[in-house]
């Protein structure tokens, strides 16, 4: 017998899904941390590849994005799906992108309190803790290849 998994990870279209993405970004950023939504929301959203987690429901309970310069962000899972490993397979999806794509640096501004989730899939941290939306941040990078 074959079970089906608990969640899927896929690219998604901003223009076609940005408002389930958008929801994610408002309940984690906005409503849990706190970020202002005037700086949550920017013009590269369009112009990124972003990536949505989806429960077997269809539910959307992750997201993050890709930027052109090999830069990963406004990456979020609603609460009651951490810890499962929808993160992983998210940052995992994004990193096949920045790879696929000829990348050769991957970078992102990581919270500092999740600085052993990105180590722990090859990130290096650079350069000292800053402040970025009000949350501490530090600068991580990998080779792409």
């Amino acid at each position: 017998m074959q079970i089906a998994p608990r969640y899927t990870v896929r690219e998604a279209s901003w223009e076609q899904e940005g408002a389930r993405l958008r929801a994610i970004r408002l309940d984690v950023f906005v409503s849990e941390q706190g970020v202002p939504e005037a700086l949550e929301w920017d013009c590269l959203d369009p112009t990124c590849r972003h990536v949505v987690a989806e429960s077997a429901t269809g539910e959307a309970i992750g997201t993050g994005r890709l930027l052109g310069d090999g830069r990963i962000g406004r990456m979020a899972v609603v609460r009651s799906w951490r810890r499962t490993g929808v993160g992983s397979a998210l940052l995992a999806q994004l990193i096949a992108m920045a790879r696929e794509r000829g990348d050769r640096l991957i970078a992102l501004h990581a919270q500092s309190y999740v600085v052993d989730f990105y180590r722990r899939a090859g990130f290096e941290a650079i350069g000292p803790q800053f402040m970025e939306a009000g949350i501490a941040h530090v600068e991580m990078r990998m080779p792409a290849n």
